[in-house]
């Protein structure tokens, strides 16, 4: 399994090895373990940042040539590995050595060298860590909790998760059996008439909001069937793009929000567009660890999803939000933008955002200009 987060990140000093490493909770958005993670070079920035499972040793060639060409697929000036976990024997270089030289081979075989490569036992205050190339070259942890980018996420109210497994959980429906009875009433057919059936499908989406605002329980079955419908509505998706920008507004976190609710109260086939919609809006404010989970959600529910497939595409090949900005810009054709909701509507104290940002913070850490 990989993890793939797009170019553009925060300025990290790639010159301090052991602050980089303490940093990569923040970088991936959860704690690896067992991990390989690759951090292109772009300049003096951080480009693609993918994460994979270390392989058994049967599967480090396999391995290494699936991970380096997406290296290729935007422009980078090299690489930097690092692999999590293992224990390294005293006088013994780090360990999977073989691996990481067949990631040098694979990189270069793309063009791009291996600017430095580390190792690491655990993202942990006082872990060992050392580096492949220079037996002198290595230390002890700092504590993750201390670094500038620990800083900057504490500041923006951001959230780097203890493991992969947490952040999924995100994700899981809140009640299997309030998903059957969900599947059980919808229909093929929209319950508006045609004649106002846009702006009967926004009033779904506005009410939602509004409750959400009064902290309200989750949706009723009724309540979340008709979202369900609303949602199939093409100019209403239209405008649930739109709201995706500016990433770090308090109306897009808000967005994001409703439809992580969404992504749990909604069943199969239907939660793929909350959850396609919760993916670009993730990937908009720089967090493709998150997009990239809430993409496959939505591609479990319904392989054949159009915006999930292109999304995961593009996030796969590494590029940046930028690049797929005009997909909000060129929404919202009818005029309805926010759903008529008023601009204060959105940043009122107390209204709790996704992720674990503050309200009225700063923009996340691991967003991506």
């Amino acid at each position: 399994m990989t993890t793939a987060t797009p170019t553009g990140r925060p300025p990290v000093d790639l010159r301090s090895s052991a602050q980089l490493l303490a940093a990569l909770p923040y970088l991936v958005g959860f704690r690896p373990a067992n991990s390989v993670v690759l951090l292109g070079h772009r300049g003096d920035r951080l480009g693609l940042v993918l994460r994979g499972d270390l392989p058994h040793p049967e599967d480090d060639a396999r391995q290494a040539r699936a991970l380096a060409p997406r290296f290729a697929l935007v422009q980078h000036t090299g690489v930097t590995v690092v692999v999590l976990g293992g224990r390294r024997r005293p006088g013994s270089p780090p360990p999977h050595a073989g691996f990481v030289e067949l990631l040098a081979d694979a990189l270069g075989e793309v063009g791009l060298p291996v600017l430095h490569a580390m190792w690491v036992a655990d993202i942990a205050e006082g872990a060992p860590w050392g580096c492949y190339t220079d037996p002198d070259c290595g230390g002890k942890l700092p504590d993750p909790r201390a670094t500038v980018m620990a800083a900057m996420a504490t500041e923006s109210g951001s959230v780097a998760f203890d493991s992969r497994h947490e952040l999924e959980a995100l994700l899981a429906p809140r009640s299997p059996e309030a998903l059957a009875r969900r599947a059980r009433a919808m229909t093929p057919s929209l319950p508006w008439p045609d004649a106002t059936c846009v702006s009967d499908a926004a009033s779904v989406i506005r009410a939602a909001f509004e409750r959400q605002r009064r902290g309200s329980e989750p949706p009723t079955d009724e309540e979340a069937v008709l979202l369900a419908n609303a949602l199939k509505v093409s100019e209403i998706r239209d405008v649930c793009l739109a709201m995706a920008v500016p990433p770090h507004a308090p109306a897009a976190r808000e967005a994001e929000r409703l439809w992580l609710t969404l992504v749990q109260e909604l069943p199969a086939p239907e939660r793929a567009e909350a959850a396609a919609l919760l993916g670009y809006t993730a990937f908009m404010r720089g967090d493709g660890t998150f997009a990239g989970m809430a993409l496959e959600n939505a591609l479990e529910a319904r392989p054949n999803h159009v915006l999930a497939r292109l999304l995961w595409t593009v996030l796969n090949h590494g590029m940046s939000p930028q690049q797929l900005l005009g997909l909000a810009l060129a929404a919202d054709p009818t005029g309805l933008s926010g759903f008529g909701l008023d601009p204060t509507d959105f940043t009122e104290p107390g209204v709790c955002l996704p992720l674990g940002a503050a309200c009225g913070g700063p923009e996340d850490s691991r967003a991506m200009p």
